[in-house]
């Protein structure tokens, strides 16, 4: 059966109110993606780090009771594993603060799994931008894409981690390169080409790399671009809760490309028709995963 390859951070999110915690669930959109594949089924690796410590169990417990194989998280002693403290107000705005502490070398030390031709290989967010993390991390993505594999990229960084965009685009711009299918956020597109609309970065800057870009609006709808058209699906429902949203897009999306048996071969040229029809399922899991406090499916 094909397999799915996530690397991503392991972090552990508190989310304060009037100055009092009020959860703590395991964050990233990609350890929540790879949890909610994992409870469908889908054989799912996740590459990332975190400390032998009581905040790096939680992480790697919660993996894998979602049934996610976690022999390729490097668990790294000299450190400790990150924590984001997420304080919103009565509005609903966040503010975020980011710990952790991590070795001074050999980071991200990870037994990189097996990967075969229609594997899907899912990477993003923080550690495919920032150095040390990005130097072997990259090295693994091109590994998968030697191997014939899909590659899923979702540009951008967890909010409250500020990087001068012109120092970390050369990196971007490589991820693009690589990547089949790009998932992003509006707020991911700001931040990497601010003023543009979800269109004019995909014609601007994506397209030139990436065959297929998938945009998530401010409302949850969606909008395709393929080198083959366009295609819109509306988001079907409200919520506030866009890393579960966003965590289920993203596994729906991989998920519905295993059920169809699209190749790596067969995903550079996808009809828009198809793309509709995966987008709609897609958005159908992102809505129960948001509906739930981990993030995720729960069998």
């Amino acid at each position: 059966m094909r397999k799915v390859i996530a690397i991503g951070e392991s972090v552990l999110d508190t989310v304060f109110k009037g100055g009092v915690p009020i959860k703590a669930m395991v964050g990233g959109r990609i350890a929540c993606a790879a949890a909610t594949l994992g409870e469908m089924g889908v054989p799912v690796t996740m590459v990332s780090e975190c400390c032998r410590d009581n905040v790096g169990d939680i992480v790697v417990n919660f993996l894998e009771r979602h049934n996610v194989d976690t022999h390729s998280v490097d668990r790294y002693t000299d450190g400790t594993t990150a924590l984001a403290a997420i304080f919103r107000d009565e509005d609903g705005a966040e503010t975020i603060v980011n710990y952790g502490v991590y070795p001074a070398e050999k980071r991200f030390d990870v037994v990189w799994p097996r990967i075969d031709e229609d594997d899907i290989l899912l990477f993003g967010s923080l550690y495919a931008i920032d150095l040390p993390q990005r130097e072997r991390l990259f090295e693994l993505v091109k590994y998968a894409q030697s191997r014939k594999a899909i590659i899923v990229y979702l540009p951008g960084f967890q909010h409250g981690i500020n990087f001068r965009i012109t120092r970390v685009m050369p990196a971007i711009l490589e991820n693009l390169e690589v990547a089949d299918i790009v998932v992003a956020h509006s707020r991911d597109i700001d931040n990497i080409f601010p003023g543009e609309d979800s269109e004019k970065a995909y014609h601007n800057h994506i397209e030139f790399y990436c065959p297929n870009y998938v945009h998530l609006h401010h409302d949850l709808s969606l909008s395709l671009y393929s080198r083959q058209g366009q295609c819109r699906v509306p988001a079907g429902a409200a919520s506030t809760n866009l890393l579960g949203w966003q965590a289920g897009l993203t596994a729906g999306i991989i998920n519905d490309l295993i059920k169809r048996d699209i190749s790596a071969a067969d995903v550079k040229t996808l009809a828009p028709d198809i793309w509709n029809s995966i987008l709609r399922n897609a958005t159908s899991l992102a809505k129960q995963c948001a509906a739930d406090e981990n993030n995720c499916i729960e069998a």
